[in-house]
C-alpha cells in the first residue's frame, strides 16, 4: 500500500520506495515507509500487546506489527499552538503487570507522567499524574544505578531524578520516588549522561556544566558541580563518548534551535585541569534536537544518528525552512563522515521530530529508524549493506 519500484544505478527494489547509501566498498539500504499522518514529535518501538511483534507508539496512537498498518488510539491529545503535550513515549512497567507502559511530559502541562498498557484490552490507556515539575523540554532516561532499570530525569533546575518504586517482592510499584539534588547547577535547555571523569559513575551534563555523581547517585548532597563550558539551546540528549579514542570522553551536542551539530573535546594538562575545545561537525544544517549513538551498519563501532526536528518553534529558529533530513555520521578517530538516508522538503521527506527510536522492528539484524514530527511518522526500514 505505501510502496512502488524504485530504481536506482542498476539496482532495483521492486516494490519498495528506497534509499541507497554507499560507501566505499557496500552500499546500506534502507526502505522509507511513511506510517501515519499525525503529527506527534515522539515515538518509540516495544511489544504493547505482548504477541511476540514489535509496535510503534506514537502519541495517539500504536500501530501494530509486523504490518504497523493498524491503529489503535491510546489518548485524546489536546493540541497546544504547534504542539501536542507529549514529548517523550519511553516504554516502562510501571506497576508490574508485566505489560510496558509509556513515560511521558511535556512542555505546556509542566508534569510528568505514565500512561498505563491495559494489556489485551481495547481501550484508552489511563494517564497517571507523577508530579508538576515544570516545563519539560524532555525527559532523560538513564540508568544511573546501573540496575538495568533507567531513572526519569526532566530537564528543572534543581535536578529530580525520579526513581521507580518497587514492593518488597521486586516488582515496580506503580510509582516514582523523587530524589533533590542539592546544587547550584543544572537546568537550562540540554541534558546528557556518561562517565565524564572516568571513575566509573555516571554524571549528569546540562547546557552549562556536568554534576560529578558521588558514588551513591541518590545522596542528594553528594554531587559536585563543574561550570567548564556553555553549550547553548543543546541537543537532548547530549551525548558523552569518546570521539577520538584518547582515554577521555568527550561530549557531541546538537544545536536543538540554531545552525550546528559539534563535538567538545575533553583534554587535561600537566595538572590535570580539565578543558574543552569545540570541533564542527556540520555547520550547515539546523535543529538538531535528538542524537543518538547507534551501530547502523553492524562494522561493531557506534555511529551518530539524527536529523532535523521540523517546526521546533513553529518558523521562528534559524534554519526552520530549510529542507528536512535525516542522517547518519561514522566516526573515525576525531572524524565524522556524514550519510544522508533522507533529504528533501516537508511534504517529501522527513526529520526525526523531539525523540526518534532506533530497534530492529522487523528482526532481520539490522537496526531501523522511527522517525516522528510534524511531518508525520516515518520508518526507515533498514536492510544493510548490498555489495557492489
Amino acid at each position: 500500500m505505501r510502496a512502488f519500484m524504485f530504481w536506482i544505478g542498476t539496482f532495483c527494489l521492486c516494490c519498495t520506495q528506497g534509499t541507497l547509501i554507499a560507501d566505499e566498498e557496500t552500499y546500506l539500504l534502507f526502505k522509507k515507509e511513511k506510517i501515519g499522518n499525525a503529527i506527534f514529535e515522539s515515538a518509540s518501538v516495544f511489544d504493547v500487546n505482548k504477541d511476540g511483534y514489535l509496535d510503534i507508539v506514537s502519541g495517539e496512537f500504536w500501530y501494530e506489527g509486523p504490518e504497523l498498518e493498524k491503529s489503535h488510539r491510546i489518548t485524546y491529545l489536546e493540541p497546544i499552538d504547534d504542539y501536542y503535550d507529549n514529548f517523550s513515549d519511553f516504554p516502562m512497567d510501571v506497576n508490574g503487570d508485566g505489560y510496558l507502559d509509556v513515560v511521558t511530559g511535556g512542555w505546556w502541562g509542566k508534569t510528568l507522567r505514565w500512561r498505563e498498557n491495559p494489556g489485551k484490552e481495547e481501550k484508552n490507556w489511563v494517564t497517571h499524574d507523577v508530579e508538576e515539575v515544570g516545563n519539560i523540554e524532555r525527559c532523560l532516561f538513564c540508568d544511573l544505578d546501573n540496575s538495568g532499570i533507567p531513572e526519569v530525569i526532566p530537564i528543572t533546575k534543581p535536578v529530580l531524578i525520579f526513581k521507580l518504586k518497587f514492593t518488597e517482592n521486586g516488582k515496580p510499584a506503580g510509582g516514582f520516588e523523587k530524589i533533590v539534588i542539592e546544587t547550584e547547577g543544572g537546568g537550562g535547555h540540554g541534558i546528557g549522561c556518561g562517565d565524564v571523569d572516568g571513575d566509573g559513575s555516571i554524571d549528569l551534563v546540562f547546557s552549562g556544566g556536568w554534576l560529578k555523581s558521588p558514588q551513591n547517585p541518590y545522596d542528594t548532597k553528594g554531587w559536585k558541580w563543574f561550570p567548564e563550558f556553555n553549550l547553548g539551546s543543546a541537543s537532548v540528549p547530549i551525548l558523552v563518548f569518546d570521539v577520538n579514542e584518547d582515554g577521555l570522553n568527550d561530549l557531541i551536542v546538537g544545536s536543538a534551535h540554531d545552525y550546528g551539530l559539534f563535538w567538545y573535546e575533553q583534554r587535561k594538562d600537566g595538572e590535570a585541569k580539565r578543558e574543552w575545545v569545540k570541533h564542527d561537525i556540520d555547520k550547515f544544517r539546523s535543529q538538531y534536537h535528538d542524537i543518538q549513538l547507534h551501530d547502523i551498519d553492524n562494522d561493531g563501532k557506534l555511529e551518530l544518528v539524527t536529523g532535523k526536528r521540523y517546526r521546533a518553534h513553529a518558523f521562528h529558529d534559524p534554519g526552520s525552512k530549510d529542507p528536512l533530513g535525516v542522517y547518519y555520521f561514522k566516526i573515525t578517530n576525531g572524524k565524522f563522515e556524514r550519510y544522508t538516508i533522507d533529504y528533501g522538503p516537508a511534504d517529501r521527506a522527513s526529520g526525526v521530530g523531539i525523540y526518534f527510536w532506533v530497534e530492529d522492528i522487523d528482526k532481520n539484524g539490522w537496526k531501523d529508524i522511527v522517525a516522528p514530527g510534524k511531518e508525520g511518522l516515518y520508518l526507515f526500514r533498514n536492510y544493510g549493506l548490498i555489495p557492489k
